[in-house]
């Protein structure tokens, strides 16, 4: 698995684009843009096999739009165990950047968010959020749309936890970074409030596209492992896409 090196630039994946043929049940695609990962196709459910840090992990392969794919990354679905141990390899490479604060996204980033805090020996995080609730108000307010969401959102920071990253160095982490679209309007209201993002940190990070979405907030990120996207074709074949 092809990971970058603790306070170095994200290493990029071999993109290029791996077409496969229909596969029997039970059979093991080639492996796509990078070396150990591979598709699998079993009593008609696809799964993706990858890496998250040291730890193998099967993910399925979701259609979320026509033609297109995903490997879905939940990672409360994967244990205390696994997250604690993620969480922990990802602080390694978020250490350098000598954060005094980890910020994520609600809902599936609040065991990452505790995880890298604990790792880092940090006492404190702070969670935006995507759902209004009435103490947080519309005072700090972000749109965003996520590509596993269809309608449009609102990213939201509690007025009084401003005070926990104005003038702070934060180190922001979500499961996956796909689009780029969830980090660039968390990077863009924690700006806006003061705050002073240094690193970036993801379980995994999904295609390439989301290089051009933080355009040079990319160089800041540090990941566990990378996955592509998925083309349908009519015929039933599978394309891993890691351009998109």
């Amino acid at each position: 698995m092809r990971g970058p090196r603790p306070g170095g630039p994200l290493a990029r994946p071999d993109r290029r684009r791996h077409r496969t043929a229909p596969a029997p049940p039970g059979s093991a695609l080639a492996p796509g843009g990078i070396p150990g990962n591979s598709l699998r196709i079993a009593d008609d459910r696809r799964t993706y096999a990858t890496t998250v840090g040291s730890q193998p992990i099967d993910l399925p392969v979701v259609q979320i739009a026509d033609g297109v794919g995903i490997a879905l990354m939940i990672c409360v679905d994967h244990g205390v165990a696994f997250t604690e141990r993620a969480g922990r390899e990802l602080a390694g490479h978020l250490a350098p950047a000598r954060p005094e604060i980890v910020v994520s996204v609600a809902t599936l980033g609040i065991p990452l968010a505790i995880e890298v805090s604990r790792a880092l020996s940090l006492d404190d995080y702070v969670i935006l959020h995507k759902t209004p609730k009435t103490h947080l108000g519309d005072t700090w307010v972000e749109p965003l749309r996520s590509i596993t969401t269809a309608a449009a959102q609102t990213l939201r920071l509690d007025p009084a936890r401003v005070a926990a990253v104005r003038g702070r160095r934060v180190a922001l982490v979500d499961d996956v970074i796909s689009t780029g679209a969830s980090v660039a309007a968390a990077l863009s209201l924690l700006r806006r409030v003061g705050a002073d993002p240094v690193v970036v940190g993801a379980f995994l990070t999904e295609g390439s596209g989301w290089r051009t979405s933080l355009g040079a907030d990319a160089e800041r990120v540090r990941s566990l492992g990378s996955i592509p996207l998925f083309r349908f074709g009519p015929d039933g074949s599978v394309t891993e896409d890691w351009d998109a």
